[in-house]
């Protein structure tokens, strides 16, 4: 079985057929989808969602890319949300959060505050976190560094080897999704193949990153066995060992998996 570590499935494609969705990526072999929100307007979707789907899970929080949208008092919404959700076993942590260099337009300041506001979360509830790192790393591990967090995953991790051990040496696992998949992803690929494979966890994002086999086409979780079958592939092991390892990963970066597990 594998776990899905970050799938927007709440977004609007998969509006026609969510729950089939979810049942499709169950029968293909994925135990557990993590949910994160984005922001305030989908705290109770992403809650809700997760409760309905066989092995949903979900987390709460400000995606870098939304806070043009944000205000201050998101903040004191979030603490309200993860403070009524600590007895649900299946919230698992605080994100998507984190900084994106990447997206013109965003103000750099505005995303440092959420960031930072986050982290105090998660270190005062000691929860994991779900990072954005696009064209971000050396400013999201200062971060993690700076408010000592040292549970959760960079999620697709497209950095160099120093800023992977980085992460590591930090205790986060790293992202890996369908850019593995392409052959011109030379240093992702190189990344997969060479990192330790306890760093490692799988995931989609979903409905974006779809795989090479469905480029530019809605991706969608039952993908994770065949990214996975990839990242195997790279690695010289089978598929049985990356689905174990990758899944022991998860539950180490997001324990609260476990509380939740069919």
């Amino acid at each position: 079985m594998w776990i899905d570590t970050h799938c927007h499935l709440d977004a609007s494609e998969f509006d026609a057929d969510r729950d089939a969705v979810a049942a499709s990526a169950r029968e293909a072999g994925v135990s557990r989808i993590v949910i994160p929100a984005i922001g305030r307007q989908n705290f109770a979707a992403v809650r809700e969602l997760a409760h309905r789907v066989d092995g949903g899970a979900y987390a709460l929080g400000i995606h870098p890319m939304y806070t043009p949208g944000a205000v201050d008092a998101d903040l004191d919404l979030l603490r309200m949300e993860i403070e009524a959700s600590l007895d649900d076993p299946r919230f698992v942590g605080i994100g998507e959060i984190g900084l994106d260099f990447f997206v013109d337009g965003l103000d750099d300041a505005r995303q440092q505050f959420f960031y930072n506001g986050q982290l105090q979360l998660a270190r005062e509830f000691d929860l994991p976190v779900i990072c954005h790192v696009r064209k971000s790393q050396d400013q999201v591990i200062a971060g993690l560094r700076r408010h000592q967090i040292h549970r959760g995953i960079a999620h697709a991790f497209n950095g160099s080897f120093q800023q992977a051990q980085a992460y590591i040496d930090q205790g986060l696992h790293l992202g890996f999704g369908g850019n593995l998949t392409f052959e011109r992803a030379r240093q992702i690929r190189r990344l997969a193949e060479q990192l330790p494979l306890d760093a490692l966890v799988v995931e989609t994002d979903a409905p974006d990153i779809a795989p090479s086999w469905m480029y530019r086409q809605r991706n969608s979780p039952e993908q994770i066995p065949a990214i996975g079958a990839s990242l195997a592939q790279l690695r010289g092991v089978t598929s049985d060992a990356a689905a174990l390892g990758t899944t022991a990963n998860a539950l180490a970066a997001l324990p609260r998996l476990a509380l939740s597990s069919a």
